[in-house]
């Protein structure tokens, strides 16, 4: 069997280590003419890292992030309202790593290089197409230069992990359109001293007032103690322009709606304005499909079942599709490729259309605007009169199980 992967992100450089492991050759399609360590910071939880402990890149992956020892939540006056232990903290055998993207996707594409052979990557490949026949199917590509001519690649399966943008799922599914409800994000990194302990995930305000998520993903990142920290802020404006990809931010166009949040703890007016850079993203998912298989070519990662952002749970989904896909083809052997993409998909497309559905309405931050609509948006004088720490908790507690990674849940690799 080969297997063509559209796409060398998180998501595809996954699948090609999973196959790898497995016996089943394959190639991966980059539209990138070069593989640069870019982007800003990703929060692997601990069902993500027993997905990249599998792949052997555990020990590598603690080296280059942070371990993130609690989460805590705060109104936008800076009043605690809830906090919890995470990872190796809260019991789970493994830990909650927060780390720059760049060096996530710089750790795979290595293992990727070096277990597969550089001449199964492909870069400067645009997946443009897909067509196929009762003997195998074939990827169209296409390079970025303006006389790039069009290539076709003959293989037995292909899979799209060409992100939220995905050109064969738009080929395929002609009518999905992204959904965009009025909610913005503004994302930077700071050079700063450690907030509080250094390795805690902190959720302040609402996106409907304003809404931020910190956490730190590089440590002592100029050998003076200074941490990298990620930062998102979120604003919901039904009326609001959607934001542009990637796009280098204007300060004025968010910036003001955090300028009196100055806490005992936390400057966040400081941690906007010393950010090295600062660019802006609409947050935008897909509604729920209800196919990904097509014969034999399916869907993986953001191009099967883009998510709010929200939860930490992209790249953890993407992760364990690549595995659930994998070994459903290893099952199947090269005879039945179409029935392992179909039993692939039986097994994920119900869990993540679940997950899509509740980082819309009941995301983690619920924990706040729930608080926020008790309180009026006020300040409180006691959380215990507003809401019981039990019920802060089973919010909290449902979200992972929706999400797949209760302590009860996430187990080891062969555990």
């Amino acid at each position: 069997m080969k297997v063509a992967i559209a796409g060398g992100g998180i998501g595809g450089l996954a699948l090609a280590l999973s196959l790898h492991a497995r016996g089943i050759d394959c190639d991966v399609f980059e539209a990138a003419p070069e593989m640069r360590e870019l982007g800003v910071g990703i929060t692997l939880l601990p069902h993500a890292m027993r997905e990249l402990a599998a792949l052997g890149l555990q020990a590598e992956i603690e080296a280059l992030g942070i371990e993130n020892r609690e989460s805590v939540f705060a109104n936008r006056w800076g009043q605690i309202v809830y906090r919890e232990p995470r990872g190796r903290h809260a019991g789970y055998a493994l830990p909650e790593i927060g780390i720059h993207r760049g060096r996530l996707h710089g750790a795979m594409w290595r293992a990727v290089l070096a277990r597969l052979g550089p001449a199964r990557v492909h870069l400067d490949r645009r997946a443009v197409d897909v067509s196929q026949d009762a003997a195998g199917a074939t990827l169209h590509l296409a390079g970025s230069g303006p006389d790039a001519p069009l290539e076709a690649v003959r293989t037995d399966v292909v899979v799209a992990c060409d992100g939220v943008g995905s050109a064969i799922r738009a080929r395929l599914r002609p009518q999905d359109t992204l959904a965009f409800a009025g909610i913005n994000t503004w994302r930077g990194v700071t050079r700063r001293p450690p907030i509080l302990d250094g390795k805690t995930y902190f959720r302040i305000g609402t996106i409907d007032t304003g809404k931020m998520v910190i956490y730190p993903i590089v440590d002592d990142v100029d050998a003076n103690g200074l941490q990298l920290v990620n930062w998102v802020a979120e604003l919901r404006d039904p009326q609001a322009r959607m934001n542009d990809w990637n796009r280098p931010a204007r300060l004025e166009s968010f910036a003001p709606v955090f300028a009196d949040w100055s806490f005992d703890w936390l400057d966040v007016p400081a941690l906007i304005r010393d950010a090295d850079r600062v660019i802006e993203y609409p947050m935008v998912d897909r509604d729920p499909a209800d196919r990904w298989t097509y014969g034999r070519v399916t869907l993986l990662g953001d191009a099967a079942h883009p998510m709010y952002p929200r939860g930490s749970n992209g790249s953890a989904q993407a992760l364990i599709d690549a595995r659930v896909l994998a070994e459903q083809l290893a099952l199947a052997g090269p005879g039945d490729a179409c029935g392992a993409l179909e039993a692939y998909e039986a097994q994920r497309r119900p869990a993540t259309s679940r997950i899509v559905e509740t980082n819309r309405s009941v995301p983690p931050d619920y924990i706040l605007m729930k608080v926020d609509a008790l309180t009026d948006g006020r300040p409180f004088e006691r959380l215990s009169d507003v809401i019981s720490e039990d019920e802060l908790r089973r919010i909290s507690d449902d979200y992972k199980r929706i999400a797949g990674f209760s302590v009860e849940s996430v187990k080891v690799a062969g555990g």
